[in-house]
């Protein structure tokens, strides 16, 4: 391999260490901006919770070292999730230039729907999936069982929650994403409607507690944006592939 083959991986290797330090950056600058208020972040992401438990109940620890380090375990993933959008601009900037202009143009719209959809999705399950499951948790405890949750595992749990719910409200971005490629069109998803409404009550019963309640606060808003997704994809469905066609003869004409 000749000196000048390697300059053009040597260059995207330097641009690809160059952007993940600056994600690095960016999560490290948050977490030391939230670290001293861990168990502040705590209080307020346990609230729910604690709101449901019976009078005199309390969340406890039942390892040594959790109360340390459960509140910065949490500031550090707060942290990764406050920075996906500089985190997602980074993946961007590395990828633009081999990107043609009509595809640099859809992919900020993108960016910043995905990272606002993510943001919606936590926030409902924050305030309102959160306090109807745990009422229904809390109350159907045996008699004579205190509710006494552990602080890591309810970190555990309600962290797997937030992603399912952030997941889950991505589902216009993926639909848009797949009309735009060609791999399916809105006319097909349309057909496929009852299909996806069960397929998503699938999802929530999966990825939710064993409550109807939040099940069904899943399945319903995933397939309301399965609705939107489909509405705005017929926008984009044969786009690329005109734009793609009308640029290829640009080149051809130059």
């Amino acid at each position: 391999m000749a000196v000048d083959d390697t300059q053009p991986l040597i260059t995207h290797l330097i641009e690809l260490r160059k952007r993940l330090l600056n994600c690095i950056i960016a999560v490290i600058v948050i977490f030391l901006a939230l670290v001293y208020f861990a168990n502040d972040i705590y209080q307020i992401v346990s609230a729910p919770l604690i709101k449901q438990m019976p009078l005199g109940a309390t969340m406890i620890a039942t390892d040594v070292a959790s109360p340390f380090f459960t509140p910065i375990k949490l500031t550090f993933m707060v942290s990764l999730i406050l920075s996906a959008p500089v985190i997602l601009y980074q993946v961007w900037a590395f990828v633009a230039p081999a990107l043609y202009k009509h595809e640099r143009r859809l992919i900020i719209p993108l960016l910043v729907s995905s990272s606002l959809l993510f943001y919606i999705g936590m926030a409902f399950a924050y305030f309102v999936v959160f306090p109807l499951a745990f009422g229904f948790l809390t109350h159907t405890a045996p008699e004579g069982v205190l509710v006494s949750t552990d602080i890591a595992s309810y970190l555990n749990f309600v962290m797997g929650l937030f992603m399912a719910f952030g997941v889950a409200f991505e589902v216009p971005v993926a639909i848009v994403l797949l009309c735009w490629m060609g791999v399916t069109t809105p006319q097909s998803l349309r057909q496929k409607r009852p299909y996806v409404l069960v397929g998503a009550f699938v999802v929530g019963m999966l990825l939710t507690p064993p409550d109807v309640f939040s099940q069904t606060l899943l399945a319903i808003p995933m397939y309301c944006l399965f609705e939107v997704g489909v509405f705005f994809a017929r926008f984009y469905t044969g786009k690329r592939r005109q734009v793609d066609e009308d640029e290829e003869e640009t080149t051809t004409e130059e």
